[in-house]
């Protein structure tokens, strides 16, 4: 996961810078108003990087939702103490979601501003301290998610490590064995 995830938010801070630096350009070329073609590629480029910030973060939420599920499961199924891994999986899951949600929100704020000065009922100022606050909180939103997702693989091959010892003790085939018999 920490490869699909840095391959993603690599790609979307390339929008997003992509996008800033062409909105940048367009304003000072007055895109808006002459239909410059600085303005178009700014347009479309934002449009592209707020969605892939959508999906990003998406996945992330998606990601701990589902793991923090089967830790959970498999914690009810063997009888695992709450902590440390369990408590853990539901620690990251809290650290990860306000930063991510906050990303989120601010590229949807900053795509709402940018359509409100395109028709001149917001000054432009205002998207663009908007697109650079989304620039921020998502360099901040995607380093703490990649550290969270480290640590959360690491739980999960915990996890994983206890279960086989536990099955052992109960004289059942390892995870990988049970795996292999399944027709």
């Amino acid at each position: 996961m920490t490869r699909i995830f840095t391959i993603l938010a690599v790609v979307d801070s390339l929008l997003l810078f992509l996008s800033y630096g062409f909105g940048v350009a367009s304003k000072l070329s007055a895109g808006a108003k002459t239909g410059h073609p600085t303005f178009w590629f700014h347009f479309l480029l934002g449009l592209a990087a707020a969605m892939m910030t959508l999906l990003v973060h998406c996945l992330i939420f998606t990601y701990f939702l589902g793991t923090g599920r089967w830790v959970k499961e498999v914690k009810l199924a063997y009888d695992l103490p709450d902590a440390p891994l369990p408590r853990l999986t539901r620690d990251l899951k809290r650290r990860v979601f306000p930063p991510a949600l906050f990303a989120m929100l601010a590229a949807i704020a900053t795509g709402a501003a940018g359509a409100a000065a395109q028709v001149e009922l917001w000054p432009w100022e205002i998207h663009a301290t908007l697109a650079t606050l989304t620039l921020l909180v998502n360099l901040w939103a995607f380093r703490l998610e990649y550290r969270c997702l480290q640590i959360n693989m690491g739980v999960l091959d915990d996890v994983m490590r206890e279960v086989d010892r536990l099955r052992a003790l109960r004289g059942l085939p390892s995870n990988a064995e049970a795996l292999q018999q399944q027709p």
